[in-house]
């Protein structure tokens, strides 16, 4: 996937979790976050982020925050993204895709068939990282653990069952679970995975202008 219009800025604050005040030619300008996790490592005052200019005239802001610099790494913060890229990278191995397929109580984000096989896959987008480990979330996530729930029970209606981990970011040694923040998604995955749901994580090529889903990582439960 590809973006238009990038600029690079100064990140200045984070008034609430939409919005940033950023440092743009000279200027203050007031950015819309496409992210609303906490990103407290990520957004410190000073760090280098990068800007997607909106295309839709009548919005409050004209900016979105899309990505950040984090020493001598880039991260792709865009909580759309994820799915984005994910969808480019299942058109290589499935028929059909079916996008915020409904199932039980919940909208998973894919529905995908090939050669009489039915899956189902969710999307966790995963920004947080220290020292080449990255984890997922960086914030607890009720909705997380409902969707886990979900694709147990698809997997006793004869689906094939995905949880896709899209690190937005390259150079990371391992994917965990953050125990540490939210214990019972780290709970709710391990139980997944033990019932059958496959747990993948991959990197990505992250760059200011362009997201590509790229490597396997492994994945420590």
């Amino acid at each position: 996937m590809r973006y238009e219009e990038v600029q690079a800025g100064t990140f200045l604050s984070r008034p609430n979790r939409f919005v940033a005040l950023v440092e743009l030619s000279g200027n203050v300008e007031k950015c819309h976050v496409k992210n609303t996790g906490r990103c407290r490592e990520l957004l410190v005052p000073g760090a280098r982020v990068y800007l997607e200019k909106g295309r839709n005239p009548d919005r409050k802001t004209a900016y979105d925050l899309i990505g950040v610099e984090k020493g001598s790494t880039y991260i792709n913060m865009d909580s759309q993204a994820p799915n984005r890229v994910a969808r480019e990278w299942l058109t290589k191995s499935w028929d059909y895709i079916k996008p915020e397929y409904k199932f039980g109580n919940s909208r998973l984000d894919f529905y995908m068939e090939q050669d009489g096989r039915k899956a189902l896959l969710e999307v966790k987008g995963v920004t947080l990282e220290e020292q080449g480990i990255a984890r997922f979330p960086d914030a607890p996530t009720e909705r997380g653990i409902k969707h886990l729930e979900e694709l147990q029970k698809a997997i006793e209606l004869g689906y094939e069952t995905y949880v896709l981990f899209v690190i937005q970011m390259k150079g990371i040694r391992w994917f965990e679970p953050n125990d540490q923040g939210h214990p019972a998604f780290g709970e709710a995955l391990r139980q997944a995975a033990g019932a059958g749901v496959k747990v993948l994580a991959y990197d990505c090529i992250a760059r200011p202008k362009s997201l590509v889903l790229d490597a396997p990582v492994e994945v420590r439960l």
